[in-house]
């Protein structure tokens, strides 16, 4: 039997395909549409009897199927679909799964979008969702109902880092005949398999790791093709499809998650062993250090711990944001995953439409701070984060 190859080399070669001049990857087709030499032809297309390329909006587009392969091959898959966000992404999932009168449970703290969306959005179509916090998880069989259609939750979550156990929730959610919906787009597939661990869908939001760069914006859905399939008409009429130019961005990007990744986990890991014995840091929300309520979870089910942390300033709103604004190499901007290092306040950005109170409830308090580990050297980065945060 073939040995599967290593992780690296997927994340270069799969879903490439050389075209007649012998481009050595996938080369970008900004086409809308394609042309066949029949009638016949096209139909064999359009009613599934041979695989080719008709229209960019269904999909049916060589830089875009090209993309998903890699993705699918990546996180150990049978396919993927990409869209135009994470959102984007998301949406598509909970309306294809769901529908008036169906429920959802969403574990643990989720992207503020991710929470609007639930909460507002899905209501007004009579999809209703049963939140719990990380410390009520004992609950998830007991809100579980008749209506219920999936579970959905993000691990490492944002922004606390919280880890949930992928495969004991995906046996309660099995046994119960619903779906594991698992957001991994803090962990990626350099760190973590949920499908491996039961999942049933994976979805990242590829304009952060998988991007890498800070220049594209889309989403994905990866899994069995059985659970793909649903969302391919929503993805379709909605018009969500991934653009061919993010597409082929995506794909350039891919080719290097490995070693990004690896180096972003192992300045995270230093940072946050040095964060930890500040002064001035109440406590560092890191899935690495020992003092992680889920670390002996996280070292189960990953194989490295992210470039993402948190941690909470001894201070109010006000001072905290004096001490973020005095950081030099950190750029103070939403978003994350990319080569360079951000900073943001989640009660100014991620979680800034998220009712204070509500803030309070998942310990997402004003002096929190969260850091996007970059590539830069790590001793510049502690450098700049130590004279902002000690002066």
């Amino acid at each position: 039997m073939k040995k599967e190859a290593g992780l690296s080399t997927r994340c270069i070669h799969a879903g490439d395909r050389r075209d007649a001049k012998g481009a050595i990857h996938t080369p970008l087709y900004n086409h809308s549409t394609f042309g066949f030499p029949s009638t016949q032809a096209l139909l064999d297309v359009v009613q599934g009897r041979t695989q080719g390329s008709l229209y960019t909006r269904y999909g049916m587009n060589p830089t875009i199927v090209s993309v998903e392969e890699k993705l699918a091959s990546i996180e150990g898959a049978e396919g993927s679909l990409v869209f135009g966000s994470g959102m984007a992404a998301e949406s598509a999932t909970f309306l294809a799964h769901c529908k008036t009168g169906d429920h959802i449970v969403c574990i643990g703290d989720v992207y503020g979008g991710t929470f609007e969306l639930l909460s507002y959005n899905l209501p007004q179509l009579g999809i209703t969702t049963t939140f719990l916090l990380g410390d009520e998880l004992g609950r998830l069989e007991e809100v579980i109902h008749d209506k219920t259609r999936l579970v959905f939750f993000e691990t490492p979550t944002n922004p606390n880092m919280e880890v949930f156990d992928i495969a004991w929730i995906a046996e309660i959610a099995k046994r119960r005949g619903i779906l594991t919906v698992v957001d991994s787009t803090f962990a990626t597939p350099v760190n973590q398999h949920p499908l491996a661990l039961g999942a049933d869908l994976v979805i990242h939001s590829t304009t952060k790791y998988m991007g890498g760069h800070s220049d594209l914006t889309g989403g994905a859905v990866i899994g069995a093709t059985e659970r793909l399939q649903p969302l391919v008409v929503w993805r379709k009429n909605l018009g969500q499809v991934m653009a061919p130019e993010v597409a082929f961005l995506l794909s350039r990007s891919l080719r290097t998650l490995a070693v990004r990744v690896r180096a972003q986990n192992q300045s995270a890991a230093i940072l946050a062993e040095r964060l930890a014995k500040h002064p001035r840091v109440d406590h560092v929300n890191y899935p690495g250090l020992s003092s992680h309520p889920q670390h002996e979870i996280a070292k189960r089910q990953m194989r490295g711990f992210g470039g993402m942390l948190s941690f909470v300033f001894k201070g109010d709103a006000q001072t905290t944001a004096v001490a973020v604004d005095r950081l030099r190499l950190f750029s103070i901007a939403p978003s994350l995953g990319g080569v360079e290092s951000l900073v943001t306040q989640p009660i100014t950005t991620t979680h800034h439409g998220l009712d204070p109170a509500e803030r309070l409830r998942r310990g997402i308090v004003d002096g929190m701070v969260r850091l996007s580990v970059g590539l830069e050297d790590v001793e510049d980065l502690w450098s700049d984060l130590d004279q902002a945060l000690g002066a």
